[in-house]
């Protein structure tokens, strides 16, 4: 039983250390399966880890993290949407620990009315008669601000009317105050027609789905032609409204709840493995949402997969869905199913969230996996460099070369080495340059690859599987002619230039050389990164002990009485040559003896 309990502790362990900082929910499941509980979280990885980081004086909640078997978690884009989503899922399973919302609390939406003239209101009650609902909204002031906004671009109606156009030619209604304020134009008496009220819902429907650019554009044309006409009060209206949209900015993510019973699937691939993501929607928002693994045992194809996967979770959940969105066309039929491969509008934007999600899953498992074995993470970066760079063995040992000097002094040369992908500082080499005068990076950069494999061919040390060069093709060109014409060895040789900040930029391969496109932010690309800023330290750190050394000779060492001992003991004392100035006659005397202080007093002062 203990065993049990401790695999259990190092599985959530796991899965809490690798949650992304991002928002999203989290779903605690005990060992039957069973959701237990569901919450919300600006950040999946500080809440969740909460719950285990610390001792919990409320009862209950200790009660609750000792029944958790497993953790499942929902990445959304805002918190908002975490907001929405919780409510949804609370709803659905009920978890024996979720008693803060067992109201069943349901969220506000707006309402597009099906009507002749339609009306724009907020409603808790979704009726499938026609009508366009957006939302839900969790956060009222949000909704309220885009009802406003509404208010003061149009004049839409207010009342509830039943405007037909037969009882409006009857003369059945008499306008209300909102016409007398200008809150309405009147089309209870035929003072507004059809066609322009129904322009007006379709801007507002464009606003409500966020699509206020399109908006934007419309009015911005419209108060133009009207400034071409002289007609310039009417474009200043025309501008007002323009600058209410501009300054509008939703703060949540819309989904019309016309959208109901779709399914959507995405899929992320990589070599024995592929992640599926399935989402079910129900009114416009996610009601289900479950991400699986496949491990692959032959060469499946990425359709193939996919395939595999809708059919599993429909079976799972019990999905009747007519529709199923997919990321790309399959090769499929199903009894009343359609399925869309969206380009654009609010089924490519949840398309996008299911991509989102299993993207975040793949990542996730291959930190664990990573964690579990660290060597399997230096394998993965290896192979990508070969590939990208189609050598023909994997890179397991890496060196790389960088010069120092400032206007030619103390030139010197650094050899970094590493090792499945790791720096392997004992096999670090430093290197004075003997044969070059000036400032000859070139030279200076042929007589250290010269040294360094001459010597390797003559104590038969292994060589390297790939030569990295701090700079671009020059110095590439000066180590394949050392490499190559001299030494007749067959290692493959890249460069590594950096942009005008100092920052690593490019990767160069090959004889002419090219660049070869490694992606900012990716593992790889900080494994360069790393090796680039590694050497460039080495080579700047030895440089600066040499030039330091030699200023200290220079004014130490041509003293009579003071050899290397006596230097080395006054170092220790006064730390610096300055200070040693600024030290009085018993000062030094008191580390060297009188004689030799003397003579230093005198030869410093000068």
């Amino acid at each position: 039983m203990e065993k049990e309990e401790i695999t259990t502790n190092d599985y959530l362990k796991g899965i809490v250390l690798n949650l992304p900082d991002s928002p999203g929910i989290y779903q605690y499941l005990n060992s039957e399966g069973t959701i237990i509980y569901v919450g919300k979280a600006k950040n999946l990885k500080r809440r969740v880890s909460s719950y285990f980081n610390r001792e919990h004086p409320n009862g209950k909640t200790r009660l609750l993290v000792s029944k958790i078997a497993d953790i499942r978690y929902i990445v959304v884009k805002t918190e908002e949407d975490a907001l929405l989503l919780e409510n949804n899922l609370i709803k659905k399973y009920k978890p024996r620990y979720n008693v803060l919302l067992k109201d069943d609390k349901t969220y506000p939406s707006i309402c597009v009315s099906n009507e002749y003239f339609p009306r724009i209101f907020k409603t808790r009650k979704i009726i499938r008669n026609g009508s366009s609902y957006y939302g839900p909204y969790s956060h009222m002031p949000s909704m309220l601000a885009v009802m406003d906004l509404i208010k003061k671009l149009y004049p839409i109606r207010t009342c509830k009317l039943n405007l037909s156009p037969e009882n409006i030619r009857a003369g059945k209604f008499n306008v209300c105050l909102e016409y007398h304020i200008k809150n309405c134009k009147g089309p209870c008496i035929g003072q507004q027609s059809h066609e322009e009220y129904m322009k007006n819902i379709g801007e507002i429907k464009d606003i409500l789905k966020g699509d206020t650019q399109i908006v934007s554009d419309l009015l911005m044309e419209e108060m133009q032609a009207l400034a071409a006409e002289m007609k310039f009060e009417e474009a200043q209206k025309i501008k007002e409204k323009y600058d209410l949209i501009e300054n509008y900015r939703s703060k949540s993510e819309v989904v019309n709840s016309i959208i109901h019973n779709v399914d959507v699937f995405s899929i992320e691939m990589e070599k024995n493995s592929a992640y599926i993501n399935y989402l079910h929607i129900t009114n416009g928002c996610i009601n289900q949402a479950f991400t699986f693994e496949y491990k692959k045992r032959l060469n499946e194809t990425k359709e193939e997969l996919l395939q595999l996967g809708i059919i599993e979770m429909r079976e799972r959940y019990k999905s009747t869905s007519r529709e199923i969105i997919v990321p790309f066309e399959v090769d499929m039929e199903m009894n009343n199913v359609t399925f869309t491969v969206p380009q654009r509008g609010e089924k490519k934007h949840l398309l996008d969230l299911s991509v989102m999600n299993v993207k975040q899953y793949k990542v996730d498992r291959l930190k664990q996996a990573e964690k579990l074995n660290p060597e399997q993470r230096s394998v993965r970066l290896m192979k990508e460099i070969q590939e990208q760079l189609h050598m023909k063995k994997m890179p397991n040992h890496i060196e790389c070369f960088d010069n120092s000097n400032i206007q030619g002094s103390d030139a010197v040369a650094a050899c970094v080495v590493f090792k499945k992908a790791k720096p392997s500082k004992k096999d670090y080499r430093k290197y004075i340059i003997k044969t070059v005068t000036g400032p000859d990076d070139y030279a200076s950069m042929k007589e250290v690859v010269r040294r360094r494999y001459s010597r390797a061919i003559e104590e038969g040390s292994p060589l390297p599987d790939l030569i990295i060069t701090d700079g671009g093709k020059g110095q590439m060109e000066v180590v394949r002619e050392v490499i190559e014409d001299e030494l007749h060895l067959d290692i493959p040789i890249a460069g590594l230039a950096k942009d005008r900040k100092h920052r690593t930029s490019e990767l160069l391969y090959g004889f002419p050389p090219l660049t070869i496109g490694v992606k900012q932010s990716t593992p790889l690309f900080h494994l360069l990164e790393n090796i680039q800023n590694e050497v460039h330290r080495f080579a700047i750190t030895f440089h600066r002990d040499k030039r330091s050394k030699s200023q200290v000779a220079s004014a130490l060492d041509n003293i009579k009485g003071i050899g290397e001992k006596r230097k080395t003991a006054l170092l220790r004392t006064f730390k610096s040559v300055s200070r040693i100035k600024q030290a009085s006659l018993e000062e030094i005397a008191a580390v060297v003896g009188e004689a030799a202080a003397k003579n230093i007093k005198e030869n410093l002062t000068e």
